[in-house]
């Protein structure tokens, strides 16, 4: 069972994900630390509106902000990342192997009883036969009925 706190930073980080600006974000950052100024430069949005996305990020733990001299870069926080990453990665392996075990077990229902065994070659094919009739009751044994009986008067 996973620890609350790690439940409660994977919601703040899908739910700050869940917006695509903020994911254009990540992305533009995973090619390396930005300022603001240049995170907000193709967007038609304030740098205020970008700064605000950038906080919900940084309260998911997603993003870091630090100061450089006059620069404020951002850093995208590749740890958080890979908790996400791994968390994803336990639940597909888990539905794979349920969806692997599905299909083998469809696959057995499938299946021929016998195997198929091909005819020689050069033979006629085989014609289809009507089925011969199953045998009822052993001999001597009396007939069930599914039938109520009348009563006899």
């Amino acid at each position: 069972m996973q620890n609350t706190d790690d439940i409660d930073t994977l919601s703040r980080a899908f739910a700050a994900l869940a917006d695509p600006t903020r994911r254009d974000l990540v992305a533009r950052l995973t090619l390396g630390d930005a300022t603001v100024g240049e995170l907000a430069a193709p967007y038609d949005m304030s740098l205020q509106a970008v700064s605000k996305h950038l906080k919900v990020l940084e309260e998911a733990g997603l993003v870091t902000r630090s100061r450089d001299a006059q620069r404020r870069p951002v850093h995208l926080e590749t740890q958080a990342l890979g908790e996400l990453t791994r968390w994803i990665d336990q639940h597909r392996h888990r539905a794979e192997a349920r969806m692997s075990r599905l299909e083998s077990l469809l696959s057995r229902m499938s299946a021929p009883s016998a195997p198929d065994v091909p005819a020689p070659q050069g033979s006629p094919t085989p014609q289809s036969t009507p089925a011969a009739p199953v045998a009822s009751a052993a001999p001597n044994t009396p007939a069930v009925s599914n039938t109520p009986e009348e009563p006899s008067s």
